[in-house]
């Protein structure tokens, strides 16, 4: 059996968090990039999320997996190095590798730590599956490393489910998938399968972004906590409250945090007064029409593309081909 490899490109630098949180704190709207929800227990708050009836994206993206995996075979290229984008668990994945035939598999997320148990599970159902761990963030855009000794000759799929580019604004959803391009290489066939989340009436966009249970708001509100920890700050939870609302000009969903009162928040050689009711913007999450991110997949510079939907047209899988 295979022993799977771990590159650590990602590094932790205190300095620069604190920078770029006192920039976004400090800012007319203040806002936080939506990678600091995830801690360990953010983490674990969103697996809870996704078991949610309100927030049933999780679960339609894999049925559509299921039920077209063997039409996707016929589309995307046998014996191809997969190379999965905040792979996480890894398990969307692991219900591919088979039967797509991959020939090799890169677990990409910004802690290999995060990812080291789940290639060591995954690695045991695949046993001669080359696997590797990347340790990388890739928020800005995807540089893969010559230490993956990628094979410019093998087809590459890029696997980003799960709709993550709807975090993205529409002008750095185009940047990003541009750097997506450039990293699927020259190999013939290479391309990438990515998940994305529809447009769809604002009020049960609203109930999925705000449950009945308060799970979203718990993972909302403990990004004080994790912000508190990064930056020594003071944030209390007890003074804001979580806040979704559609965005019908911008077509998603915003996040926010809201504060209950005035209040001002210290951290080290600084601090911002908040009025009540003023926000802190946390996430987006952009919501699509097929046409619309078809559009943008080939301003991106990819090629043909294939689209899977549920019958409802609430979520679809692309494949677009480099």
């Amino acid at each position: 059996m295979s022993t799977p490899q771990f590159i650590q490109i990602y590094q932790h630098n205190a300095a620069a968090v604190a920078q770029e949180l006192v920039q976004g704190l400090s800012a007319p709207h203040a806002y936080t990039s939506p990678k600091y929800l995830y801690d360990a227990l953010g983490s674990r708050l969103f697996e809870a999320i996704t078991e949610l009836p309100e927030y049933d994206l999780t679960r339609t993206e894999a049925q559509l997996m299921h039920l077209h995996s063997a039409d996707m075979v016929q589309h995307l290229p046998t014996g191809a190095c997969w190379i999965d984008l905040g792979a996480g668990n890894c398990e969307k994945a692991g219900r591919l590798l088979g039967p797509m035939q991959a020939a090799r598999y890169v677990a990409v997320d910004i802690s290999v730590d995060f990812v080291r148990q789940a290639l060591d599970t995954l690695q045991r159902q695949h046993p001669d599956l080359p696997m590797v761990g990347l340790g990388a963030d890739f928020s800005n855009g995807l540089d893969l490393p010559d230490a993956l000794e990628l094979d410019p000759a093998q087809p590459r799929v890029l696997f980003y489910p799960g709709s993550s580019i709807g975090n993205f604004t529409p002008d750095r959803a185009l940047g990003f998938l541009q750097s997506l391009h450039r990293a699927c290489g020259a190999a013939i066939g290479s391309g990438l399968l990515i998940g994305v989340d529809l447009l769809k009436d604002p009020d049960e966009l609203a109930a999925a972004y705000d449950d009945a249970l308060g799970v979203t708001a718990a993972f909302n509100l403990n990004l004080l906590l994790h912000i508190n920890r990064l930056l020594d700050s003071d944030f209390s939870v007890h003074d804001w409250h979580h806040l979704s609302l559609f965005n019908a000009k911008a077509s998603r969903v915003e996040m926010h945090l809201q504060a209950r009162h005035e209040l001002t928040v210290q951290w080290p050689g600084g601090e911002r007064q908040f009025a009540e009711g003023e926000t802190i913007h946390t996430e987006n999450a952009c919501k699509w029409t097929v046409p619309n991110f078809e559009a943008l997949l080939h301003s991106a510079g990819f090629a043909s593309t294939r689209v899977w939907t549920d019958p409802a047209q609430r979520f679809a899988v692309l494949w677009a081909q480099a």
